[in-house]
Formats: structure tokens, sequence, C-alpha cells
């Protein structure tokens, strides 16, 4: 594959996008190339010295190994003796606290569990008996981890505090042996972006470090004795840069985002690290007017060269984007066999709900990826094609249009109705276009895993719909009312065919990891506390428990004294359910043990939620009376203004009696014709002209939501009782 030193020096801005566009897919049949044998996975799993070592005795990084696999060789808990798992103990590590946000990971080596908590504090946990060995308690305040990182060989463990800061504790007993700050002025030359969330990555000396959600940020990796920056690679290229004219011209004010905000994975043998770049932020994330062009780096995974930093390849899964869909998923690594040839390829994707199966040493496709025209809206500068693996996606990429009255919930990617409906890569402009798979939806920041004992790669995915305008707010509309479910699937990544895929009643798209084992058994957490089991080779459910709180990290397996432990962390995060519950269990199982499950938690809604609070309908100053397309004032009364926005209906959620009788008046006063559809249920659907009116009487408990012609944004819901 053609390479470029300086693409921008040497072509004019049409031809540097289609050269850029080139050869990051590169649209390879499988036939070029030379075939390569298989990594060696010999050695330790805490060494970190190969990229696809399966975990051991030891889960020594978030992702499992170098290669992101989440897969360990044990195979002592099996899917004969998997009932008889039981906690072995279980660690409150904050004491009990049942608030936050909780994203990390635990990494275990040498039997003892290191986990980030809540409020940004590092606890090291005997992977034995459960007892905190030591707790490193933050002075610089609440932060967001996704995991730490472990340095064996130089007795460290990593993580990072507010400020901008690494931080390196000593990995016996806690202590800070140095702490590095790093520039947080985006001003200050040295500024490379906002140290925070993602997980750190530990290879031989040296640390790979990621930023998140600022308007610009750098990949970049620094020494591990001291974390003097190494070398860094932008997500949005500078003036002068390869992919700088990408942008058409746009202002710097306009080329923002693309940040590197989950861990990538490392090649050693390849002298690679492989870093994923996430969406557009210029402006707004839906509006791509003032930005036309590819956008480069985002959306893209981009290959560097491990040891100097520099650019090899790039993949770019989305061009031009104005869906948030920035792939972001920790890439996996794997060598598979591809029409009778071994490979060695990355896994990337994927909100867009597919699977781009690529050449780690080159970027090329070997099961073919294909640039496909797609709908155009010159005022949005639409990028003409996209790409799409040969084999489709693993999940659905139109919304449903089944019918109201019809199965409850039915379809999970089911149009909400009223919404002008899409399929992925429809543009938008003022009028919201409901999507599937949705910004949230796909699979998102969860982590996959790739079974060496099965050859199939595992994701949680989501069904969360989206609407988008230029009139959304942040990254488009999670219609209210939409139910928010999800699934687990398997891929064959020799053919990007699905191999299963299991539905399941929550959303497995943020952060919900997935471990798989030597003896074929699959584990991963759910948003109501319940850690499950599954039989990899058909996703058959074998074991649950219930462990407290919301499971929003990845189960880990470890070894000790020849006795093989589970571990997950169970914490809670607020996405995709803002109602998900906390808390801060650390739980470790193995076979016979005696713990029993904790009490099970209000699970979290799986229906997106309206706005505002409940009230009574009998105490309204129109008593069991809903105005539609008026926003609701503080003292519960319609507003005087006609609305078409999501809290455009008073009240937005009122409760009331079985046999209530409920009115639903278009006000005086509006101009446009109202409606109010229930759905999914479809117990009635009112058009309403102007000062128009008409009665419902709920003779059954539940809850109704309803939506309006007018605008779908506005959303209302009656809950009978």
């Amino acid at each position: 594959m053609k390479r470029l030193k300086n693409p921008v020096a040497a072509l004019s801005a049409t031809a540097v996008a289609a050269a850029l566009l080139l050869y990051g897919c590169g649209g390879s049949d499988g036939n070029g190339g030379v075939a390569d044998t298989p990594s060696n996975a010999a050695g330790l799993a805490a060494e970190l010295q190969n990229c696809c070592t399966p975990g051991d005795q030891d889960f020594p990084k978030v992702g499992g190994n170098l290669g992101n696999q989440n897969y360990s060789s044990l195979s002592k808990i099996t899917r004969d003796n998997v009932r008889q798992v039981g906690g072995a103990w279980v660690n409150r590590i904050e004491g009990g606290l049942n608030t936050g946000v909780n994203q990390s990971t635990t990494v275990a080596v040498d039997g003892v569990l290191f986990i980030e908590s809540a409020l940004g504090n590092v606890i090291a946990v005997d992977g034995k008996t459960g007892a905190t060995k030591w707790k490193w308690t933050t002075p610089y305040g609440v932060i967001t981890r996704r995991g730490v990182a472990v340095a064996k060989d130089l007795g460290l463990v990593y993580t990072v505090a507010n400020g901008n800061r690494l931080v390196a504790l000593k990995k016996d007993t806690g202590e800070v042996a140095w702490i590095k700050q790093y520039p947080s002025d985006t001003a200050d030359a040295a500024y490379l972006g906002a140290v925070q969330k993602v997980a750190i990555v530990y290879h031989n000396r040296k640390l790979h470090i990621g930023t998140n959600d600022g308007n610009r940020g750098a990949a970049f990796s620094a020494d591990a004795t001291n974390g003097n920056v190494l070398s860094h690679f932008w997500g949005i290229p500078r003036k002068g840069e390869p992919g700088y004219e990408t942008w058409g011209g746009a202002e710097e004010a306009n080329r923002t985002g693309a940040t590197p905000w989950i861990h990538p994975a490392v090649d050693p043998e390849l002298n690679t690290v492989y870093w994923t770049f996430g969406n557009v932020r210029g402006g707004s994330s839906q509006d791509g007017s003032k930005r036309p062009g590819l956008n480069l780096f985002s959306n893209s995974i981009v290959a560097l060269d491990l040891t100097t930093g520099a650019y090899k390849w790039h993949f770019q899964s989305v061009h031009h984007d104005i869906w948030d869909m920035d792939n972001v998923m920790s890439p996996v690594l794997a060598d598979v066999k591809i029409e009778g040839r071994d490979r060695k390829v990355v896994i990337y994707g994927s909100k867009t709900g597919m699977y781009y199966i690529l050449d780690r040493a080159d970027g090329s496709a070997p099961l073919g990826i294909d640039e496909r025209p797609v709908k155009q809206d010159a005022r949005q500068s639409t990028w003409p094609t996209q790409p799409y693996p040969r084999q489709g996606g693993f999940t659905e990429l139109c919304v449903s249009q089944q019918p109201l009255s019809t199965a409850v919930p039915g379809d999970p990617n089911r149009a909400v109705p009223n919404y002008k409906t899409g399929c992925l890569f429809d543009p938008h402009w003022d009028e919201p276009i409901l999507t599937m798979p949705g910004h949230g939806g796909g699979a998102n920041w969860n982590h996959q895993s790739f079974s060496r004992k099965t050859g199939l790669v595992y994701t949680g995915l989501g069904y969360v719909g989206a609407a988008h305008s230029l009139s959304e707010a942040s990254n488009g509309l999670r219609p209210p009312g939409s139910y928010v479910t999800g699934a687990v699937i398997a891929v064959d990544p020799a053919t990007n065919l699905v191999r299963w895929k299991k539905q399941m009643p929550y959303s497995l798209a943020h952060g919900n990891g997935i471990l798989t084992t030597g003896s074929n058994l699959l584990f991963i957490g759910q948003p109501d506390g319940n850690l499950l089991g599954m039989d990899a080779d058909n996703g058959n459910e074998l074991w649950r428990f219930q462990t407290g709180a919301s499971i929003s990290a990845s189960p880990v397996t470890y070894q000790v004294d020849g006795e093989q432990y589970l571990a997950v962390y169970a914490g809670g995060t607020s996405i995709p359910y803002s109602d998900a519950p906390r808390g801060d269990y650390l739980w470790a199982f193995k076979v016979g043990g005696t713990v029993a499950q904790a009490a099970a938690p209000i699970p979290p809604l799986v229906r997106r939620p309206v706005s505002g609070n409940a009230v009574e309908g009998a105490a309204l100053p129109t008593p069991n009376t809903v105005f539609l397309g008026r926003v609701q004032t503080a003292a519960n009364a319609p507003g005087t203004a006609e609305s078409g926005a999501v809290n455009a209906m008073t009240p937005t959620f009122m409760r009331v009696p079985v046999n209530t009788t409920v009115t639903f008046r278009n006000p005086v006063g509006n101009t446009g014709v109202h409606c109010a559809t229930q759905f999914f249920e479809g117990a009635f659907n009112f058009r309403l002209a102007p000062g128009e009116s008409a009665r419902h009487t709920f003779d059954k408990p539940g809850e109704y939501f309803y939506n309006d012609c007018f605008s779908p944004r506005a959303t209302g819901k009656v809950v009978v009782y």
C-alpha cells in the first residue's frame, strides 16, 4: 500500500482527501500481502511483553493483555461447576458509598486487586481474603477513572488525578513515588488535552495516555519512570500536518474534538500502538456546515510507531461525522485465518453497529470494506460515501416501523411514533430524524473480548435510538418513552459474520465489558447489578449473582494458591440509565464460595424518562388536564407560548388513580394541530386543532407515554395507580 510522507504538501486539497480516504480504507479483497504466522503468546501475562498473552494467574491490565482480548486461559471454573460459584468475599472499598460515577475495571497482579473508586482513590485488596492492603486517598478531588496501570518490573501503579496529574504509587505500599503534572491551560504550547478518564496502558517502561472531552486532545506516550512526555499525536492536525486540509478551510474554532478517550492496543512484534479517536465537537457534533471535508482524524483508528510515535496508517470509519458516531471502543488484536491464510488483524468498532476488520500491519481490509454512496444534504457538507464492511453490520442499521397496539415492547429498534425516521448516515437539518443505531447504541465504550478458545469476538450492544437535528442540544435526543435494551453478540472475525446473538433487557454499550475463559465461559455485568455467566458457544445463561449495584466495568479472573477467582467492581454510572443503582462493591467469587448475594437494588427504568417531576392530576390548577404544546410553569400551569420543546406538555408527568378520565387540550392561542399519540400500546391517538380537546379514561394501572405530532420531541407520561 502506497505511503505519502506528507500528502498535504504533495497534493491539492481534493486529492489529499481522496488519498487519505484510500490509504485509510484499503478495500483489499484479501488476496494481497504476505502470509504471516500467529503472534507468539508465550510468557507470563503480567510481563506485558506480547500483544496476545492470555490472562493466567494475573489479569494485569484493563483489557487483560496488550491486545485488549479480555481473555484468560484459566479453566477451573467450568460449565459443569459454575452453578456452584458463590461469593468468596466482598469489600465495600469506600465504606458503603452509594453515589458517584464508577467506571473503573479491576486489575489483578500477584494476587492483589487494584481498583479506583468513584472518589478517585486507589485501593489495593488481597485477592484471596478481600482485606484492604493499602489505600491512596487523592487530595485533588473527585475524578472519573477507568482503570490503573501496573508496572510489575518497576514496582509501580499508575493513576490520574485532577489538574492533569499522573500519579505513580508504590505497588506494595501505596506510597506516592512521584507526581507529574501536565499543562491544563489550552494556551500553553505544551498542552496535550484533558488527562482524566482514560485507562493507562503500560509496556516496556513507557506509558500510553489518552485525553478526553476537550476541544483538542492528543494521544501521547510518557516515560514510566518520571512521566516526561516522549511523543504525541493530535486527533486534529495542526497547520502543515497531514490531514489538515481535510477540514475544507474551516476556522480553528470549528476544528475541535477528535480526542482519544479510550485506551489503545499495543503490538510489540509490529512495534505499533493503535489509538481510536472520537467525534468532532466543532460548534456542534450535529452541524457539519462549517467544516466541509473528511475531518481527519475524527472517527478513526490510527496506527503509530511504538518507539517514535510516528504515524503509520489510519482508517476512518465515519467521514464528516454529524451524528456523534465515534467508534472508540478499545481495539482488539487477534490472529485469525482468513480465506486459508493466517492474518494479524485489529478489530475496530463500533457505534455504527459494524466491525471493521483491518490488517494491523497496513490497515488494509482482508474481508473487504466498500465506500457506498449515502444520502446527501449540501447544507451539512455531507461526504458522498461511507465505509461499509461487505458482510454488513452486527446489528440493525435502520429503525423498525412496527405499528402501535402490536406486541409491546416489540422490536428493540422500534420507532417512536410521529418522528421522521431513517437509517444510519441519513443527514438531518432543522427537523429531527430518528435513526438506529443511535450515538448511544450499537457498541460504545464497553470492552470486547476475543476468545482464543472459540475464535470469536464478543461484545454487548445497546438499542438506543437517536433523533438528530440542529435544534437538539449536545449530540442528539434519545426520545423519551423509548425502550433502551440491548444484546450480547458473538462475531467470527475470520468472516465478520454474527455467530449468535442474545437479546438482553438492558443496554450493554457503556462499560459493560465481557470476560471469556479457557473453559468456554463468558461473564458480563448488568445495569441491575446481576453478574451473568454464559456459555461462550451459544450465549445460554448458566449462572447469575446479584452484586448490589449496577456494573459498568469488566469482570476479571485470577488465581491464588491454585484456586481460580472471578472478580468484578459493582459501582454504577449514569449512562445510559441515570437511575442505575450505585455502590462500592468489589466482589470476588470462587467455586464453593459462601458469601451470599447482595439484596437486589431497585433496577433502572428501561424507558427513557420524560422531563419534570410527577404531579398528582387532581392537584393541578386545571385538574386531570394536559395542555399540549405548552411548557409547564413553576405553578404547574401551562406557559403562554406555543412550543415544540421536549417538555412542551403541561404537565409532562401526571399521576392519577385507576378509572380517572384525563382531558387532553390544544389551547386557544396555539397555531398548529397538536396530538396526543399514546405509545406503544396505542390506547389513544388524538389529533386536535387549536381550542379542541379530547378525553380518555385510564381503566388499567400502568404507565402511558404519549407524544405530539406538532413536534414528536414533546413527550408526556401518565402513571395510573
